[in-house]
């Protein structure tokens, strides 16, 4: 009788964490569905042979001598839908990419194409046929027999230093402990059930282990099989990862550049357990899981841990950290005023904070915002506090936002009190009246702007009249204040305004705002205006393109609904999409939106600004915040991402009657324009522990990556009460391509210990123009239904003929991209590979099926030339002529976009230039042609849509070349590793090519 083995109805202790593991499954033999060309599938129950030299199957029509591969023809094991018949349309929706994988075998290179029941089951294949094809040659006895091993001469190590009467054996409870030391995660009841199950299966009950127990126990609980497996994908051996192999997986896998074998070896040096490993210069098992879990590894970019913006821009050009009621520990009505709240936001990076000034009983002014609250806050108390804490995350300027809601008398205390504690940090110089933008944060280090009302040049008394602001009436109508306040006649609410407290405002002068237009013809850069959510909320529907533009020169604040009496917070992306400078948040409110804020804020080295996008920066730009897809000129790019496993996932804080098991889902969520707000989730793991594995790929299409936020948010889907265990929240301009842990953190904000989620990271061009393509050959567009980007007519005839030159310019820039893009897909899937992998992985691959190959390499690339020629030594199998044709190809496009990029360019920016001489005279050319009303705005729209398309697409074409540039540098670097290159060393003009990028200048 046939037996099946799955791992999903394996019991726990079948764990695979070795390759013995993996070959003793395969020796046993399972069932996997076999796909023919014809897209059917058939179950057949595959089995190694016990001399490990083939993999036969039944049952078949072929004699049994036929319905087998030998291990020593396979050329390649590839995991996925990687080759045409996995691919083709009747089956790409019948099962999962992770459950199929692919045997690439012969002279000719035939694929046998198989699908197991879970991803489980094709890593064990996998990892097994890798080990043996890589041994074939030497017929391999059992691996784990013989010496034994790196790891388990580490692991006796570390048990023979705890055998302190070296009898041989350890008390269980000092066993526990030692495995908990060496996987701090791990929770001492998995530990303690592990050591009873194996005291057990050996029948060696007692309060002391041997060290043979202690071993299989370490490897049985700290073995995690994804990391394992990428171990086997990468290592010569099998075993471990020697410093060549850890150099082609940080090149190859992480992204990382210029890796040289020192910084390899620091790396073994750093994480590797075991002495003998650290001195061979290997990584094993547990030393590469340290790395991948560490600081290290992380999917944060580390440039971004510092400052890494420009911060000599306007300040009207960043978004601001801005918090709303920070002082309050609670909801805005059952709140407590506390002193502590300040001191939480200026430490988060916070660089705005609202103070909201009332009479105080002792003659001096007070901070609350709760007519509830039990206590307020002496104004001089909060003052002094943020005198010592106003820069101690931050050097960049801190803004306060007062609210006058007291008596002319206590005003002038509190401008005494400013004065006096905060001394030269105060700005007070008036605004430079010829300039045209306000100062860049860069300037205004370490000083603390007053953002307020200002009496007006003609009041010469030291007491005036000025508007009020709406914000924080909400408040003084239920402290009863609302109707000595209220003016005869409605019309705006007056107020009475120091000339102390007026003439602390310089830069941040408050301003009632009226409508666009009256902004665009008298604002002055220094005069700001403060919008409530519902007012901001209805100019970002109703009229996004005219908010962005005020939005380039004044900053603006919106703050929350008064109806939000809870505390909650507005979502910040709807009002950072209009270019919103300073959106208030409720410091004290955790959740989505605070995420959102918190994450957000992170990417400038946490200083409290974040540079906006080009788009929203450029004095002339098309940008519609509403747009729903790609916008002109700005590259969308696909995120593949692919959740693997999570590990240490607490239980929800809330399920308090649930038992220790959770069933845990993950979502990964886009935030940022409404053409990229997107959710995707993985599968529930069952059952799962506190280690689930997840193993699903979800693809996103971002059109604004500079606006983009990706948020992870881990649910339980069997809950009581709660369903949220943990988040994460990443700007995506900070993601680290690769393999990454993603460190988990509770609502608040707060880091969970050692709970993380391992996912691989992949970032691509989106191809063509539309909508987002699906991966794979159906994505790529043939030449007749490319899609161009054109120029728009403003209805002025001298300019349209100005853009009209740009026509031919912008046809050919798409051309040049695209058909690289497309020679680029078509290689890579030759190679069995996504349109994710880079060129050195396509080069390595290549290399890999003909080092397999008996005879010598029957392919070599000719390095001795600029654009390497892929050149076949005598007759060649069908699907490595194709590969050739697919290189050629792709050379040929990428040489022709090389050595025609530079004059396509220029032609696109002289267009450009030209079309922005006519900017300054736009007004006096719209007058002249009579434009008024709906066809002026439709010109003005027009005209800044073909600014943006051409700067946009000259900016796409010097970006395609700098990537065509660094894939013939990979294609040398590649070549020479891996033994197929010949002739030459990595040409130095790539190599000094491979410059970062000016950008072109706004």
């Amino acid at each position: 009788k046939k037996k099946t083995v799955s791992f999903s109805s394996m019991p726990k202790d079948r764990k695979i964490n070795s390759t013995a593991a993996c070959i003793s499954l395969m020796l046993e033999g399972c069932e996997l569905k076999k796909v023919r060309s014809n897209s059917r599938m058939y179950s057949r129950f595959f089995v190694l042979d016990a001399d490990m030299r083939s993999v036969r199957w039944e049952p078949s029509k072929k004699d049994s001598e036929k319905a087998k591969i030998e291990i020593k023809s396979v050329k390649e094991v590839r995991v996925g839908k990687k080759t045409p018949v996995l691919r083709s349309n009747g089956l790409s929706d019948q099962f999962p990419d992770e459950c199929a994988f692919s045997i690439i075998y012969g002279d000719n290179y035939e694929s046998l194409d198989l699908v197991a029941s879970s991803a489980d089951v094709v890593s064990a294949w996998v990892m097994g046929l890798r080990y043996l094809v890589s041994y074939g040659k030497h017929s391999p006895e059992a691996p784990g027999t013989g010496h034994p091993s790196l790891r388990t001469s580490w692991i006796s190590s570390v048990f023979d230093l705890a055998d302190l009467d070296k009898s041989g054996l350890i008390p269980v409870s000092r066993a526990v402990q030692l495995i908990k030391a060496l996987n701090p995660g791990m929770k001492t009841s998995t530990i303690e059930l592990k050591f009873k199950e194996l005291q057990k299966a050996s029948e060696r009950p007692g309060a002391e282990v041997a060290c043979d127990l202690f071993v299989e126990a370490y490897c049985e609980l700290c073995t995690r099989p994804e990391i394992f497996f990428l171990l086997v994908q990468f290592s010569s051996n099998k075993e471990y990862l020697g410093v060549k192999d850890l150099l082609m997986f940080l090149e190859v896998e992480q992204g990382m550049e210029g890796v040289t074998e020192e910084k390899c070896l620091e790396i073994v040096g750093k994480y590797e357990p075991s002495k003998e490993g650290r001195e061979k210069g290997y990584l094993a098992i547990d030393g590469f899981t340290r790395y991948l879990l560490s600081a290290d590894c992380s999917i944060f970019d580390p440039q971004h841990r510092k400052v890494c913006q420009d911060m000599a821009q306007p300040l009207s050009h960043y978004y601001i950290s801005s918090a709303h009621s920070a002082c309050l520990l609670e909801d805005n009505f059952w709140g407590r005023s506390d002193i502590s709240g300040y001191i939480s936001a200026l430490g988060l990076g916070c660089r705005s904070i609202e103070l909201v000034l009332w009479d105080g009983p002792e003659g001096e002014p007070v901070v609350y915002t709760s007519p509830s609250a039990a206590s307020c806050v002496p104004f001089r108390a909060v003052v002094g506090l943020i005198d010592q804490h106003a820069f101690t995350a931050s050097a960049y300027p801190l803004i306060l936002c007062l609210v006058v809601r007291c008596s002319a008398p206590q005003q002038r205390l509190a401008a005494q009190c400013l004065r006096k504690t905060l001394g030269d940090k105060l700005y007070l110089e008036p605004p430079n009246p010829v300039a045209s933008y306000l100062p860049s944060p860069e300037q205004l280090k370490g000083r603390i702007l007053i953002k307020g009302k200002k009496l007006p040049p003609s009041c010469e008394d030291s007491e005036g009249e000025v508007s009020d602001e709406e914000e924080g009436w909400e408040l003084a109508r239920r402290l009863g204040q609302e109707d000595r306040e209220a003016p005869e006649g409605g019309g705006p609410r007056r107020v009475r305004l120091s000339r102390e407290l007026s003439e602390l405002v310089s830069l941040c002068q408050a301003v009632p705002f009226q409508d666009f237009e009256s902004s665009r013809r008298g604002q002055r850069y220094w005069e700001m205006c403060s919008f409530s959510e519902v007012e901001a909320g209805r100019f970002a529907n109703e009229c996004p393109a005219e908010l962005v533009s005020y939005n380039k020169r004044f900053l603006s604040r919106v703050y929350p609904s008064p109806m939000r009496i809870d505390a909650s917070n507005m979502n910040p992306q709807d009002f950072w999409k209009c270019g919103c400078q300073m959106v208030a948040m409720n410091y004290q409110t955790p959740g989505l939106m605070m995420d959102l804020n918190a994450g957000w804020f992170r990417q400038n080295g946490a200083c409290g600004y974040v540079l906006r996008p080009a788009i929203m920066r450029e004095e002339v730009s098309y940008f519609s915040a509403n747009a729903k897809d790609s916008l002109p000129g700005v590259p969308a790019q696909l995120l593949h991402l692919k959740v693997i496993s999570g590990q240490n996932l607490p239980k929800p804080k809330g399920s308090g009657a649930k038992g220790e098991v959770v069933e845990p889902y993950v979502c990964a969520e886009i935030h940022g324009i409404p053409a990229d707000c997107a959710e995707h989730r993985t599968k529930t793991a069952l059952q799962s522990g506190d280690n689930p594995i997840f193993d699903e790929s979800l693809e996103f299409q971002i059109n604004l990556p500079e606006l983009a936020v990706l948020r992870f948010v881990v649910l339980d889907d069997d809950y009581i009460g709660d369903e949220f265990i943990a988040q994460y929240t990443i700007p995506f301009e900070c993601l680290q391509p690769g393999y990454r842990h993603v460190p988990l953190q509770s609502l608040a904000g707060e880091p969970l210990p050692h709970a993380t989620l391992f996912v691989h990271v992949a970032i691509t061009d989106r191809r063509g123009g539309g909508k987002g393509h699906r991966r794979g050959l159906a994505g790529r567009r043939g030449r007749r239904v490319r899609e161009y980007t054109s120029t728009k007519a403003t209805g002025i005839k001298a300019i349209d003929e100005v853009f009209r030159t740009a026509t031919q310019p912008l046809r050919e820039a798409t051309d040049l991209r695209e058909n690289v893009q497309n020679a680029l897909v078509s290689f890579k899937e030759l190679c069995g590979l996504t349109p994710a992998a880079n060129m050195k992985q396509c080069i390595l691959t290549v290399s890999t099926w003909l080092l397999h190959s008996d005879s010598t390499p029957s392919v070599t690339l000719n390095l001795a030339e600029q654009y390497p020629p892929m050149e076949a030594q005598g007759p060649i199998p069908d699907l490595l002529r194709k590969v050739l044709t697919a290189y050629e190809t792709m050379i040929q496009t990428s040489r022709t976009l090389i050595e025609s990029a530079d004059v396509v360019y220029g032609k696109l920016i002289q267009a450009q230039q030209a079309g922005m001489d006519f900017h300054k005279e736009l007004h006096r050319i719209e007058t002249k042609e009579g434009l008024r009303g709906r066809k002026l705005q439709k010109a003005l729209e027009s005209f800044a849509w073909n600014i943006t398309v051409l700067k946009g697409q000259a900016d796409l074409l010097k970006h395609a070349k700098a990537e065509a540039l660094d894939n013939l540098w990979q294609i040398h670097n590649a070549g020479q590793s891996c033994g197929i290159g010949r002739n030459g060393s990595a040409s130095p003009e790539l190599s000094r090519l491979r410059t970062p990028l000016e950008p072109i200048p706004e």
